[in-house]
């Protein structure tokens, strides 16, 4: 058997998410049964992590075992005639067979858009969140800055996660503008249910004035209700997966 490492990039908007659902394939499904029409191999894909319905990869990462002799480097462009417009694989290797998308991983970026303007953008509609709100963007990089390293991240967790280790490292943030948008990009070791999304929500919040507290004080509290909203999804990116 070989273990194969794909790179993987969608769009999520018209998906449940990553993983398989019961009355829909995900992006996990559809990139199975395109396997399985080139190969006739059934396939099951491990990814790097679950994103959710909505949110867009730049670079998800999965593996799977297969039988096939067919060269790594011609797999993506047969895939790829097997799936849907608004998914793509665009890279394939050989890997080691102890190499595991998910637990083999040491760290992720997120990019989040937000579409900072009174008017609707037929362009960025599906892959941004559009705020209209004035925002005072110098105090979001500046707040920012409190997330970096380790803390306790439970505060910035949507309910419904079985996850019981809430720490996590951030090792860089950033937050650049390029005309209306804002792009915020967040590299840490791990991230918990809907964090960025709120990370994201609550420096939008920290920037329209509507939090007046630090956000060193809300990551200490562990308090959710503290935090602010959650963005929404299709303005997420999974952008990068480190090994």
């Amino acid at each position: 058997m070989r273990n194969l490492k794909i790179t993987i990039q969608y769009n999520g908007k018209n998906y449940c998410g990553w993983q398989r659902q019961p009355n829909s394939l995900g992006i996990q499904g559809n990139i199975e049964n395109a396997i399985y029409e080139i190969t006739k191999e059934k396939v099951k894909l491990i990814g790097s992590g679950r994103t959710d319905a909505g949110v867009h990869a730049f670079g998800q990462v999965a593996n799977f075992l297969i039988n096939s002799n067919i060269p790594a480097s011609k797999l993506p462009l047969a895939i790829n005639s097997k799936l849907p417009k608004d998914i793509s694989v665009i890279d394939c290797v050989e890997v080691d067979d102890n190499f595991h998308s998910r637990y083999s991983a040491i760290g992720k970026t997120y990019r989040y858009l937000i579409y900072h303007s009174q008017y609707r953008s037929p362009i960025y509609k599906d892959i941004s969140y559009q705020v209209k709100y004035d925002l005072d963007i110098e105090k979001m990089k500046k707040e920012a800055k409190f997330l970096l390293g380790e803390h306790d991240f439970c505060g910035f967790m949507s309910s419904g996660s079985s996850v019981l280790d809430t720490v996590r490292t951030i090792s860089d943030i950033s937050i650049k503008t390029e005309e209306d948008l804002i792009i915020i990009e967040i590299t840490g070791n791990g991230f918990l249910y809907n964090m960025v999304r709120i990370i994201v929500g609550t420096l939008v919040d920290i920037g329209r004035g509507k939090i007046d507290e630090s956000l060193e004080d809300i990551i200490s509290s562990k308090d959710r209700k503290r935090a602010g909203h959650t963005a929404p999804a299709h303005g997420l990116f999974l952008k990068k997966v480190y090994y």
